[in-house]
């Protein structure tokens, strides 16, 4: 194999990521995250309305709302879990 080749898949390999084996079961948020989540879920909840009471009604505004709602619920895995998916403690 050339250098160049080798160096490739040794950086491809290095950066290929595991995930945890709970990454797909249920994880019960502890208290603070509990806490952290109301806040953030009340911060979306405000920009939501923003975006539909200032948003021209369209399939734009509609892909805008569900992207949010989307960002929004993604929140929840970043308040619990590392990237791999290992419970945050």
């Amino acid at each position: 194999m050339a250098p160049e080749q080798e160096t490739r898949t040794q950086t491809q390999e290095e950066t290929q990521m595991t995930l945890h084996p709970t990454t797909f079961e249920y994880l019960k948020p502890t208290d603070d995250q509990i806490a952290k989540m109301a806040v953030l879920r009340e911060a979306a909840r405000v920009y939501a309305e923003a975006l539909d009471a200032n948003l021209p009604d369209g399939p734009d505004k509609t892909f805008v709302l569900r992207a949010h709602r989307s960002n929004a619920m993604w929140v929840n895995v970043a308040v619990t879990r590392l990237p791999d998916g290992t419970p945050r403690e």
